[in-house]
């Protein structure tokens, strides 16, 4: 049995599927893996002198605030993206009720503008932002509108709602995507290298009884997996549904 029809066949008889999903399944939308050689991680090396954990952390952002959204602005967000066959695939099984959640690491917003409902968004989503000051809410233009450090109307700094390195992860949500993980039957781990944490060592929860690794690189925890896919999460996704006879778009 082939790779597609074997996913195809655990999509039709799963009902409590979750999928984590990492910034390779935002490829296929033209946001940029990072860390790809020859790619944005390396330009952003070039330009600024340092990496982007340096000017995505906490303390940068405190000290440096003007170089931070200068850096936000022109490679964290993608306005022009739209959610390509992998987050349309699993809003399509969420319909379906057999998804019942999406654990991401992304903050790109897609999972949810391609319909998913529940979503547990580990790093936040660079289209919220609040006042660091009054706590008032501010879209994502508010951002990028503003000539140089965005501020509030009492004067604040507005940043984006976004968990940045030396940061904690909002307890809330971790429980919550703990508490999916746990009751999955199917785990479904998407455009990930399962590099980053501590949001994968979430898998550690998973007790269910298949787990799929779709990534286009091998990952440290291939052995673990029931299934193996190396290929683009999209493209996957959307031939084991249409196998599995699962409507892929609303």
């Amino acid at each position: 049995m082939d790779e597609i029809t074997t996913l195809a066949d655990w999509l039709k008889t799963s009902q409590q599927i979750v999928a984590f999903t990492g910034a390779g399944v935002s490829t296929e939308s033209n946001i940029p893996d990072f860390r790809s050689a020859g790619g944005v991680y390396e330009h952003i090396q070039e330009k600024y002198g340092r990496e982007p954990e340096v000017l995505l952390s906490h303390r940068f952002f405190m000290q440096n605030p003007k170089t931070f959204f200068e850096y936000l602005r022109e490679y964290l967000v993608f306005p022009d993206a739209e959610p390509n066959d992998a987050h349309r695939a699993f809003a399509a099984l969420e319909r379906e009720g057999k998804l019942s959640a999406v654990v991401t690491q992304n903050i790109d917003g897609l999972h949810s503008r391609a319909g998913s409902k529940t979503v547990y968004e580990l790093h936040g989503s660079v289209y919220r932002s609040y006042c660091m000051s009054c706590g008032k809410q501010y879209n994502l233009e508010s951002v990028l509108e503003a000539s140089d450090v965005p501020r509030c109307i009492c004067g604040g700094i507005i940043r984006p709602d976004v968990v940045l390195y030396g940061e904690g992860l909002d307890s809330e949500i971790v429980t919550g995507a703990v508490r999916a993980i746990e009751q999955a039957d199917l785990l479904i781990v998407a455009g990930t290298s399962l590099a980053v944490y501590p949001a994968a060592g979430l898998i550690d929860y998973f007790q269910g009884k298949h787990l799929v690794l779709l990534n286009k690189s091998e990952t440290p925890h291939d052995r673990r997996a029931d299934l193996c896919i190396h290929a683009a999460a999209g493209v996957t996704l959307r031939a084991a549904l249409e196998k599995a006879q699962i409507k892929i778009d609303a």
